[in-house]
């Protein structure tokens, strides 16, 4: 457990789903933190987490650069987790280089940057293309960045677990998008304790594609969620076309199933790549879905905690 005593670490979204790990961890090994986020109330849930002045709250939003630059003045290390599914360009592309720009400027000795396995300037998707574009400003600003790329990133608070997990439960017939789909998900945990690992200097200028223990594909993992709750259902796969066309045709629409970015991003496998560094040259050991879900998932069953072992 790498001791941090004393030294104030700015987290930039530390309030969102993986900052909350990556804020309790860092608080766990006896660093300060100071949550940076556009709405800084929103991560005040945090504070009885670390002792008295342990925690510190500020306004920041990565589309800003001044805001930037106050947050992270003073910094022994900053680690960005900031990302957006809306103004990818803005967030995850020029926000990146905000940044690592301010992290330079402001003579900061380590920045990790949260990306994700897909990261590629020339992606047909933007999510992908922006992740890519944020990677490359990252590391022209600041080439000692370490560069973290995770697969779907599952926990209690995700929103892709979770989804499933409401879509199985409330549907007799389930349909089934991009069914051969492949992903390595990997534990908010073990993502938090890489983002600490990165503040160590042997991990200065490295990247690291982070996954779990297993790979699935899209309709291997829903018909795992849906034993894991307890819940018998008939899952439709949609063709490809049929999926490509949806996406399409409506993945504009608010609460749509499916957009069409997300479709483009499908269409790459979601795995850690052949010969990259992960989670094993962090010193981590990678926790499976099977090991973490029964705390959360028991949520979707019929009659909670309380359930039979066998499928409704």
């Amino acid at each position: 457990m790498r001791n941090l005593e004393g030294q104030l670490i700015t987290v930039l979204g530390g309030g969102g789903f993986i900052g909350r790990y990556v804020v309790q961890r860092l608080l766990a090994r006896g660093a300060r933190v100071r949550i940076a986020q556009r709405e800084p109330r929103q991560a005040t849930f945090l504070k009885p987490l670390g002792g008295l002045g342990q925690t510190q709250f500020v306004a920041a939003d990565v589309r800003n650069p001044a805001s930037v630059a106050r947050a992270v003045r003073g910094s022994d290390a900053v680690i960005n987790l900031v990302g957006s599914f809306d103004d990818m360009q803005a967030v995850q592309a020029a926000g990146a280089k905000h940044v690592a720009e301010a992290v330079r400027d402001a003579g900061v000795r380590r920045l990790v940057h949260l990306s994700a396995i897909g990261a590629d300037t020339n992606s047909p998707s933007a999510y992908g293309r922006s992740k890519g574009e944020g990677e490359a400003a990252v590391r022209a600003a600041f080439p000692g960045a370490v560069i973290l790329r995770p697969s779907i990133v599952f926990g209690r608070e995700d929103k892709f677990i979770n989804r499933f997990a409401t879509m199985i439960r409330m549907m007799p017939v389930v349909p089934v998008i991009a069914p051969a789909a492949k992903f390595q998900p990997v534990y908010a945990g073990d993502v938090a304790d890489a983002a600490v690992a990165g503040l160590d200097a042997s991990a200065a200028g490295r990247t690291f594609e982070l996954g779990g223990p297993e790979v699935l594909t899209m309709a291997a993992l829903q018909h795992w969620i849906a034993a894991a709750i307890g819940r018998k259902r008939l899952f439709v796969e949609v063709p490809d076309a049929v999926g490509a066309a949806l996406a399409s045709a409506i993945g504009w629409l608010p609460g749509a199933p499916i957009t069409r970015d997300q479709w483009l991003m499908l269409q790459v496998a979601n795995v850690v790549a052949g010969g990259s560094e992960g989670l094993a040259q962090l010193g981590i050991v990678p926790t499976a879905l099977a090991d973490v879900a029964e705390g959360w998932l028991v949520q979707y069953r019929r009659h909670g905690r309380f359930a039979q072992a066998a499928v409704q």
